[in-house]
C-alpha cells in the first residue's frame, strides 16, 4: 500500500513499525455540539482506512480522542446554566449516535482529556524540565524557537510565521510564536485542575500528544485528521512530542481535503453550516458515507443537495444489486454449472482491482468504480436467472468489497420488507390472479409512495428501493 505522507509531500510505501500492530491516532471532536459535515469526512475516511487495513489482515489499534475541556464547552455550559461535564457527556453520546448512522466503528480507545489529566500535567512538566516550556503566573507556554524542526509538517519557515504572529491581550508569553500548554483558571466557575503551577486546564495541542503517547507509545504509524489541523495543531503536536521523547512522533501523516457547501466555504454567518444531525433528517447516514467516499480523500469535495441525490441513486444501485442476489438465492436451487464456474473466476478479478485501487493511497473513488463494474457484470450474468450457489458466491464477493467501504452492512435481509410490505405484495399477487388489476395498481402506487417499486420476475415479485 502507498500512502501520501503530508510530512514528505509524496506517496510512500506503507511499512508498519511493527507488523503485529498498526498504531493510528485520529483527532476527534470537541464535544460542545453535534458534529458537522466537515468533521464527518475524517471520521468516515480514516474509519475506512482502518477497515481496509483490517481487511488485509492487519491488527490495528485505533485511537480517537474526545476534547471535553475547551473554551467552547465552558461558554456553552454558561449559556445553559449547567456544568461543562454535562455538556461534554451529552455531545459524546450524540457523537456515537451520528457516527453509528455513518457506520463509523468505535475506536479501540476513545480517551477523554478529563480522564488523562495526570498524564497531561506530567507531559508539561517534562517539557519544562527539558527547557522547552516556561511558566508565567500559572500559564505555561511552549518555546517554539527552541524546537529546530518547527514548520516541517506545514512547510512553513519560522520567519514567515513570525511576520503574522502576535501576542493576544492578556498573554504574557516571551515570544509571539509560543503557544499555550496550560492555562491558568480565570474564574471560579471555570473547570480547573490542581497542578504545580496552580489551578488551570490544558491547552488544546498538548492533550493529543499526551494521549497518543499513553495509548500508542512515543512513535506511531499514522497520525490523521482534517487538512485544517495541519497547522497549528499537528505542527505543535510534533514540536511537543519530539521535544519530549527525542524520537519521531508519527511515521506517516494523512490529511483529508476540505468540504465546501454549494461551492462556498462552510460558515454559520453564511447560513450554510450543516451538522450531520441536520442532514440525517433528509438522507440516510449510509448515503452520506457513500457521498464522502465518492471522491479521493485528499481532494476537496463539494456538498450539495444535487450531489447527495446522486449519491442516493448510486447507493440505490448497490442495494438493488444486493437485493437481486438475495431474491435469486431465495428462489433458486442447484450448484454452479461449468459456465457459472468460469464466470466466477472472472468476477474474482474485481477483488484484485479493488485492492489495487485501495492500495493507491486509499482511493475509495476508484474502489467504488470497481464495485459498480462488478455489479454490471453480475447483472449481465444473472439476468436470465442463476443457480443458488452462483448467486451466493456473487453476493459474498459484493458484500466483501462493500463491507470494506462500510456500505451495505447488516442488510442481508431486505430491511424495507417488513410484515406490512410483505402483506401488500402478497395481496397484489392475489389481486393479479383474480384479475383485479385496479387493486393491484393501487398497491403498486402505495408502495411507490413509500419509495419502493415492485418488479415481476420469473421467480416471483421483487421489491426494490427507488
Amino acid at each position: 500500500m502507498k500512502i501520501y505522507n503530508t510530512l514528505t509531500r509524496k506517496k510512500e510505501e506503507f511499512v508498519p513499525i511493527d507488523d503485529k500492530e498498526i498504531k493510528i491516532y485520529v483527532c476527534g471532536p470537541t464535544v460542545y455540539n453535534y458534529f458537522h459535515i466537515g468533521n464527518a469526512r475524517p471520521f468516515v475516511v480514516f474509519d475506512t482506512l482502518r477497515k481496509y487495513l483490517e481487511y488485509t489482515g492487519k491488527n490495528v489499534k485505533f485511537v480517537q480522542n474526545f476534547t471535553d475541556v475547551d473554551d467552547k464547552i465552558i461558554n456553552k455550559a454558561r449559556e445553559e446554566g449547567v456544568s461543562a461535564s454535562k455538556i461534554s457527556e451529552k455531545y459524546i453520546e450524540e457523537y456515537y449516535k451520528d457516527a453509528q448512522a455513518l457506520n463509523v466503528d468505535k475506536a479501540s480507545v476513545h480517551p477523554k482529556v478529563t480522564e488523562n489529566m495526570d498524564e497531561i500535567i506530567d507531559f508539561v512538566k517534562q517539557l519544562i524540565d527539558k527547557g522547552y516550556a516556561y511558566e508565567i503566573d500559572g500559564d505555561v507556554y511552549y518555546s517554539t524557537r527552541k524546537f529546530n524542526g518547527y514548520g516541517k509538517l506545514s512547510k512553513q519557515n519560522i520567519e514567515d510565521l513570525e511576520s503574522g504572529a502576535r501576542i493576544e491581550v492578556g498573554e504574557k508569553k516571551h515570544d509571539p510564536l509560543d503557544f499555550a500548554l496550560w492555562k491558568a483558571q480565570k474564574s471560579d466557575d471555570e473547570i480547573a485542575w490542581d497542578c504545580p503551577w496552580g489551578k488551570g486546564r490544558p491547552g488544546w495541542h498538548i492533550e493529543c500528544s499526551a494521549m497518543s503517547k499513553k495509548y500508542l507509545g512515543e512513535t506511531i504509524d499514522i497520525h490523521a485528521g482534517g487538512q485544517d489541523l495541519t497547522f497549528p495543531h499537528h505542527e505543535n503536536e510534533i514540536a511537543q512530542s519530539e521535544a519530549a521523547s527525542g524520537k519521531p512522533f508519527a511515521k506517516y501523516w494523512m490529511h483529508n481535503g476540505y468540504i465546501t457547501i454549494d461551492n462556498e466555504k462552510m460558515s454559520k454567518s453564511k447560513g450554510n453550516f450543516f451538522t450531520v444531525r441536520d442532514i440525517l433528517k433528509d438522507y440516510d447516514g449510509e448515503v452520506m458515507r457513500f457521498f464522502l467516499l465518492s471522491g479521493h480523500y485528499r481532494s476537496p469535495i463539494n456538498f450539495s443537495r444535487e450531489l447527495m441525490e446522486q449519491a442516493k441513486n448510486g447507493l440505490g444501485r448497490m442495494h438493488n444489486a444486493k437485493n437481486n442476489l438475495i431474491h435469486l438465492i431465495d428462489n433458486s436451487v442447484g450448484t454452479m454449472n461449468e459456465s457459472e464456474k468460469e464466470h466466477l473466476v472472472q468476477l474474482k478479478d474485481y477483488r484484485k482491482k479493488f485492492i489495487a485501487a485501495m492500495d493507491e493511497d486509499l482511493n475509495t473513488a476508484d474502489g467504488i468504480s470497481v464495485v459498480f463494474e462488478l455489479i454490471k457484470d453480475i447483472n449481465t450474468m444473472t439476468q436470465n436467472g442463476a443457480s443458488k450457489e452462483f448467486a451466493q458466491q456473487c453476493l459474498s464477493l459484493l458484500s466483501e468489497l462493500t463491507g470494506v467501504l462500510g456500505l451495505l452492512q447488516d442488510k442481508d435481509k431486505d430491511d424495507h420488507m417488513d410484515d406490512e410490505i410483505l402483506a401488500l405484495v402478497q395481496e397484489r399477487q392475489e389481486a393479479r390472479k383474480a384479475k383485479n388489476f385496479a387493486r393491484a395498481d393501487e398497491i403498486r402506487d402505495l408502495l411507490k409512495s413509500r419509495g419502493l417499486a415492485i418488479e415481476d420476475t420469473g421467480n416471483g415479485p421483487r421489491v426494490i428501493k427507488l
